[in-house]
């Protein structure tokens, strides 16, 4: 299967910051990559390249086979992107806005118009196709962003974050859109915060931190990285997180890992549920009191900590770099 999306050695800097430093990612035709970081770890920067917004400072790129440096004007006819927030005119109906997409692309006053419309009853928002976009919910201006990427039938798709925000029943409505484009055949490189979305709809994780990609694979290969079982409780107060630490010290297969706010402790172990029956008798010895206790299989969030040193949480409080890439085309306008 050739490759849809390939960059090699790509490196960025703002100033001091470097927001890509050497990474290498490449995507097959028809397949969802999703990219992983903490805050700040180069997700925005590489979409932004990739997409013909921002110039590297060295490496290469192609995208559905054109060079994304030597000639992005034809790159931007092949492509559709949605960033983090939506970009659509609320002065606008939802109509006007994705005519005036198709117009844009060339697509003719007649063909803007019926494309229009397909991708509003697509989007189940032909009820509010000729209302302003001012009055829509969050989750009815994300999925007109998404038809608003999708205008030209783009073969590849760029999708910064397409969930931040919105409300559990949103979030799942556009998973399955995704998921229906994706079996149409279409390449989707999709940046996100939240761990299931990754693991239910990406055929591929690329992790990156420090802009590099530092780990790639399917989900079952990266939480493979972590290793076994994970035995995980909750104790009754917070002052008991160090005596149930000290009391499975001898049967964690790891490092033991606390979340004081929580109150949650996870202990690694080799032996599953026999581990789980000797532990829940070291913490009665020690008179810890438990009030949950399960056995579980590493996440990707304990991927996310094996390999970048940060918690997965960490990533909702948004992308700094996406943050500093911001202020620095501001201040270039």
């Amino acid at each position: 299967m050739p490759d849809a999306i390939v960059a090699e050695g790509l490196v960025k800097r703002y100033g001091q910051l470097v927001a890509l430093d050497g990474l290498d990612l490449a995507v097959p035709e028809g397949t969802v990559t999703a990219l992983l970081g903490p805050n700040g770890a180069g997700k925005t920067t590489t979409v932004r390249v990739l997409t013909t917004l921002l110039i590297p400072d060295e490496g290469s790129a192609t995208v559905a086979g054109i060079d994304v440096l030597r000639d992005p004007q034809a790159l931007r006819s092949r492509i559709g992107a949605s960033g983090q927030y939506a970009a659509v005119d609320e002065y606008l109906t939802g109509f006007e806005n994705l005519e005036m997409v198709g117009r844009l692309y060339h697509l003719g006053t007649q063909r803007s118009k019926e494309r229009a419309r397909e991708l509003l009853d697509r989007f189940r928002l032909s009820d509010a196709a000729d209302r302003p976009v001012k009055g829509y919910s969050g989750g009815m201006r994300r999925r007109l962003d998404l038809a608003g990427a999708l205008v030209a039938n783009p073969p590849v798709l760029f999708l910064d974050e397409p969930t931040t925000g919105l409300d559990p029943r949103a979030r799942l409505d556009l998973w399955d859109v995704i998921e229906e484009l994706v079996a149409g055949g279409t390449t989707l490189l999709l940046t996100t915060q939240y761990m299931d979305e990754a693991d239910r709809l990406a055929d591929s994780i690329a992790v990156i931190d420090h802009g590099k990609v530092i780990a790639r694979g399917t989900a079952d290969e990266l939480k493979a990285i972590v290793g076994g079982d994970r035995i995980e409780l909750t104790v009754a107060t917070a002052d008991q997180l160090g005596p149930a630490q000290q009391a499975l010290a001898g049967l964690a297969d790891g490092e033991i890992h606390l979340e004081p706010g929580l109150r949650r402790v996870t202990v690694p172990v080799a032996n599953g549920s026999q581990d789980l029956v000797t532990a829940i008798g070291l913490l009665s010895e020690q008179k810890v009191q438990i009030n949950d206790v399960a056995l579980r299989r590493p996440s990707l969030d304990d991927v996310f900590l094996t390999l970048t040193g940060h918690e997965a949480e960490e990533l909702v409080n948004g992308d700094a770099e996406a943050q500093t890439v911001g202020a620095t085309e501001g201040q270039k306008r």
